[in-house]
């Protein structure tokens, strides 16, 4: 049964989530009112979460209608926020992350009427959109970009969460960095098994410089805020690194070797898009390159270390993935 709206009952967290979403008991929403609520690590983690926010702020930016946020802080945020946005008049609520799932799932049944997205995860219910992205694809290129600078023969990953979504990313960088060079040696390393694996960049760092102290010469990250640690141990190594999620190569330029790219932004400007001009559909969708929701990052931080030769060796191989010439293993769960 949904819950009620009592202000001066409410449970002190309850409250405090409908004073942060900046809502008072006699306010309603625009006719449209778009709302997206970040997971753990917060939209300014430099990574997924700030992918999501830069999409909402583009959407702003250009329609000039504002949306709703919040940043979760701990699990038991994420229902009520969901809640009292869809109880406070949201057109479209979007959630960033896999562990926004349960909540999603649960609220969009007490509101049906509410459009609601995931990114990362199925929610299988008509009044949520499901967004995926074959990550598997841009760490592909990733795990190539590697092998053609590796001087040692060996390079590493390190995942955050230990899940398959991550397992995804590894899977892909392995394949990518064996197809250049089949004797290629990948270690890998996940963090933890809890949502506080994306924020440890300590524990990221003394990963990295575990791998680095076995040899590898490039660390690939997959770990949110947790990379961080690990593109900083790459400079201070004087190895280099790959971002991930967003385009990381500008907060170590001539260390970060580039970035699998996973266009969140254009997820979530999409789906507040489509909401406003009546064209939204809940369902599944996957996007990879074929779909621009994947790719590698070349700009001007990066572009001595990807040198002409090995850029048109990964544009070649984007290709043929696209045509499907080069089949990607997706990672299966056990």
């Amino acid at each position: 049964m949904a819950l009620r709206y009592f202000p001066m009952t409410l449970p002190r967290s309850f409250r405090a989530i409908a004073a942060l979403i900046g809502l008072s008991a006699g306010v309603r929403a625009a006719e449209f009112s778009p709302a997206i609520v970040y997971d753990m690590g917060g939209k300014f983690d430099r990574s997924f979460n700030q992918s999501a926010y830069n999409g909402a702020e583009k959407f702003k930016k250009d329609t000039g209608i504002a949306y709703r946020e919040f940043e979760v802080t701990n699990a038991a945020q994420r229902e009520q926020a969901f809640t009292q946005f869809a109880r406070r008049g949201a057109t479209i609520i979007v959630g960033t992350g896999f562990t926004q799932a349960s909540a999603i799932e649960k609220v969009a049944k007490q509101f049906p009427n509410v459009k609601f997205a995931i990114i990362d995860a199925v929610v299988d219910l008509p009044n949520v959109l499901s967004i995926n992205f074959r990550e598997q694809e841009s760490s592909f290129l990733c795990g190539m970009a590697a092998a053609l600078v590796s001087k040692t023969g060996k390079i590493g990953f390190v995942g955050g969460m230990d899940i398959p979504l991550i397992r995804k990313f590894g899977l892909g960088y392995a394949e990518g960095a064996k197809y250049v060079n089949s004797s290629m040696e990948v270690f890998q390393n996940m963090t933890g098994t809890t949502p506080a694996a994306w924020n440890d960049p300590t524990k990221g760092a003394e990963l990295a410089k575990s791998q680095f102290g076995r040899g590898a010469d490039v660390v690939f990250h997959a770990a949110g805020g947790t990379g961080l640690g690990v593109m900083q141990a790459a400079k201070d190594a004087g190895l280099l690194s790959i971002g991930c999620d967003s385009n990381q190569n500008y907060i170590h330029p001539g260390s970060v070797l580039t970035s699998a790219v996973k266009r969140v932004d254009n997820a979530v400007y999409k789906v507040f898009t489509d909401a406003k001009n009546g064209t939204w559909k809940g369902g599944q969708i996957y996007l990879g390159l074929a779909e621009q929701g994947v790719d590698f990052a070349l700009d001007e931080n990066n572009r001595k270390l990807i040198t002409p030769e090995i850029e048109a060796k990964l544009d070649a191989a984007k290709a043929d993935i696209i045509a499907g010439k080069i089949k990607v293993t997706e990672y299966k769960a056990q």
